[in-house]
């Protein structure tokens, strides 16, 4: 463990009031000013990792445009145990979509208990982008990189001018509903359902203030959008995680679940009367970005 101070921006949108605080609390999350690329990675692992990226170019014959961690420890959460999920998003031959039988958009790789690696061709990619698809934003900001391709900054480095409220504020009240209602009723509670609900609470509090993707890092969610009288004990909650399997359970915290009762509540509402938003993007950009993306695999 090793002290870290940042400065908490506890947002009250019913006031309109926007406090900024110091706080001191024992973490175990990194500095934002350090180099999250190698975060929670062991170096063992991450030669493993690099060895099956490798891999799957030379069996499937495809081109990884981005691979990167997603879950638990690209959100900064992972407990001891929690397994490494690997996600990319890559390319093929151009002969390999001009074919007429249907064909499979996904790769899916390995799953076991330390590792789960697939990703999405390119060309679904780009529909989700058109839909929003907000875990195409999550894994493009993961801030756990493994691979990214030369071009991949030149062919989606505008990612947000994609992005929609609705899409990503209806995904992540859904998600905060669901694992409210389904693991933390009881009196005994997984602890990491608690960033499940938690994390896509601040995310929607962050969309409905900024119109833009949430942050990945659970931190950086926290310093921005948390209430400040919560802070410290979703701080004490956050190292019980890290020392807790997956499967650790605890009491339930009441005052954490008043505050997760009444986000809901309130997101729920919010979200309703939210005005339509700003239309798709043309199929034209989108189909120019795929056909450069093709270039990538003659590389």
């Amino acid at each position: 463990m090793k002290t870290v101070t940042f400065s908490l921006v506890s947002v009250f949108r019913d006031s309109s009031v926007i406090t900024r605080i110091e706080i001191q609390e024992m973490c175990s999350t990194r500095n934002n000013n350090e180099d999250t690329s190698t975060m929670s990675i062991n170096e063992t692992i991450r030669d493993k990792i690099q060895t099956e990226l490798l891999q799957i170019e030379k069996k499937e014959d495809l081109t990884i445009l981005l691979a990167v961690e997603s879950g638990s420890r690209a959100w900064g959460f992972a407990s001891p145990d929690s397994d490494y999920d690997v996600r990319f998003f890559y390319i093929r031959l151009k002969e390999y979509y001009l074919r007429l039988e249907k064909r499979r958009d996904v790769c899916e790789w390995v799953q076991d208990d330390i590792l789960d690696i697939n990703g999405w061709d390119f060309d679904k990619t780009l529909r989700l982008l058109r839909s929003s698809n907000p875990t195409l934003f999550e894994w493009i900001s993961s801030p756990i990189i493994y691979r990214k391709h030369p071009a991949f900054d030149n062919l989606l480095g505008n990612v947000n001018d994609f992005f929609l409220s609705r899409p990503g504020l209806y995904h992540y009240l859904s998600m905060a509903e669901g694992n409210y209602r389904e693991f933390l009723k009881g009196d005994s509670v997984k602890l990491k359902k608690y960033f499940y609900v938690l994390r896509p609470i601040l995310a929607c509090r962050h969309i409905l203030l900024t119109g833009t993707p949430p942050p990945m890092l659970f931190s950086e969610l926290v310093e921005m959008q948390l209430d400040k009288s919560l802070v410290g004990e979703v701080a004490e909650l956050l190292q019980l995680k890290e020392a807790t399997s997956e499967m650790g359970m605890a009491p339930k915290r009441e005052k954490i679940n008043a505050y997760i009762e009444e986000s809901l509540e309130y997101l729920g509402a919010e979200i309703k009367n939210q005005p339509p938003g700003k239309p798709k993007k043309p199929w034209a950009m989108l189909n120019d970005i795929f056909l450069q993306a093709l270039d990538c695999q003659m590389d």
